[in-house]
């Protein structure tokens, strides 16, 4: 298999520079051989670009905001240039604002603490946890799996249809799962939000850095996503969107850069004017070199094209997906079908192998890394996999008899990054594991299968 003769588009481009592409990882059977880094979905190497960007700026660190040096200032300008790259890079509405925050868990926890008052969160069982989790203090209505994009639009029609329609609404909905990759129907989900009244908050973590995103033309309200999704390599996030709710909430923390006005009460007590800008929300010293590495990404991919990017990711998913259909001991899991469109992220269970048996003995045979487990994303893959909550089973043997249901999966996902030959040698592994077995012994060891080194 070739994946680079699948197509000959000139729009495809090359993969991008990323970091850790000629790092060299021991085999368990001898040897060295490059790693090959498939596990973007959940942290992404970082591009060449973003390091080297960062490299230049960190002599020049310094204070930000109401700093008279020139450092100071330089970082400042730098800061909020960052959040003005991210805003172009989202297509954000006039009036829009740009939090900078932690990660995408960090921006929709802050959405929930900023939810009005008797607000209703709708959110499908399907999301992965940080956008299923952080509702706690809202009255929260878990919506069951689609089986296609068209149901889902209908599904959140009749929740949508059956709430209170007078008072305030949120609906949460990924653009791309991190278990299966398919791409949501995003703009039907916020035009079906609109016409009830709600509004719709859009994880993007997974949809950024394969897709372009645009806050305007999907008519979503916000978008959250990570930086180390996105080819930066700190930890940063971002929320962005309309800015009524963030201004009338609580600060996130409380805290200097929050406040624009400190004063002590005649009875002791202080009084505190909040920023009515992103920096209501951004208390403590920011995350500059977070903000900047994340800014640099948005202008690396702008760049680079994503009309190429894309293409070439599509022949990396056809390549995969060829490659496991030839493997009958495979299935790959989805929602919406094989026909769905999705993003280079596969999940997959092997009849007669526990998933964490395989994913070790392609780390450890074949220097792959990918991951095993449920994601972040239990209901989800219990729902694929039509199975209960159970203890994970001794990774030396089988998890379940050939024809009985897995418990957990594997997931290999992948990006602009990526070279041929990691998508070659992931292909070529699965068809020797299934059919040769392991080539080493794997014992458990604090809830990972390893390989066994005693002998």
């Amino acid at each position: 298999m070739s994946v680079s003769t699948a197509a000959a588009d000139q729009s495809v481009c090359t993969p991008l520079p990323v970091l850790g592409r000629d790092v060299l990882v021991p085999l368990v059977t001898g040897g060295e051989v490059t790693y090959a880094a498939l596990d973007y979905a959940a942290s992404a190497p970082a591009l060449q670009r973003v390091w080297d960007d960062v490299a230049a700026y960190a002599p020049y660190y310094g204070s930000v905001h109401r700093g008279a040096g020139y450092l100071s200032q330089l970082s400042t300008d730098l800061f909020e240039n960052a959040r003005r790259t991210v805003a172009e890079f989202l297509g954000c509405r006039d009036g829009d604002q740009v939090v900078f925050t932690r990660s995408t868990t960090d921006s929709l926890n802050l959405l929930a603490a900023a939810l009005p008052e008797g607000c209703q969160v709708f959110v499908f069982e399907t999301e992965h946890h940080a956008s299923l989790l952080p509702w706690r203090d809202a009255r929260v209505t878990y919506l069951d799996a689609p089986r296609t994009p068209e149901q889902a639009v209908r599904t959140l029609e009749q929740a949508l249809a059956d709430r209170d329609p007078y008072g305030p609404a949120l609906v949460c909905v990924t653009g791309a799962s991190n278990v299966t990759g398919e791409l949501w129907p995003v703009r039907e989900l916020a035009a079906a939000a609109h016409a009830h009244g709600a509004r719709i908050v859009l994880d993007a973590a997974q949809l950024a850095p394969h897709h372009p995103v645009s806050i305007g033309e999907l008519d979503v309200d916000w978008v959250a996503f990570s930086g180390h999704k996105l080819y930066a390599p700190f930890g940063s996030g971002v929320l962005a969107g309309r800015a009524d709710w963030l201004q009338d909430a609580e600060p996130y923390l409380a805290g200097g850069g929050a406040s624009r006005k400190v004063a002590r009460r005649a009875d002791g007590g202080v009084d505190v004017e909040w920023h009515t800008t992103a920096a209501r929300h951004e208390a403590g010293s920011p995350n500059v070199i977070g903000a900047y590495a994340i800014a640099s990404a948005c202008k690396a991919l702008t760049e680079a094209g994503f009309d190429g990017l894309v293409a070439r990711e599509q022949q990396l998913v056809a390549a995969v997906r060829a490659g496991l259909a030839e493997v009958p001991e495979v299935r790959v899991l989805s929602l919406f079908g094989d026909d769905a469109p999705r993003v280079g992220v596969i999940s997959f269970v092997v009849e007669g192998w526990n998933s964490s048996h395989f994913a070790a003995a392609l780390s450890a045979e074949y220097g792959i890394g990918v991951r095993d487990g449920l994601f972040c994303a239990h209901p989800l893959v219990r729902t694929l996999l039509g199975s209960e909550p159970q203890a994970q089973g001794e990774c030396g043997a089988p998890e379940a008899a050939p024809g009985e249901k897995s418990l957990n999966a594997i997931r290999v996902s992948f990006g602009a990054g990526t070279p041929d030959e990691h998508v070659e040698r992931f292909v070529r592994a699965v068809k020797e594991l299934v059919r040769d077995g392991a080539r080493w012994n794997y014992r458990t060891e604090d809830g990972r299968c390893v390989p066994d080194t005693s002998a």
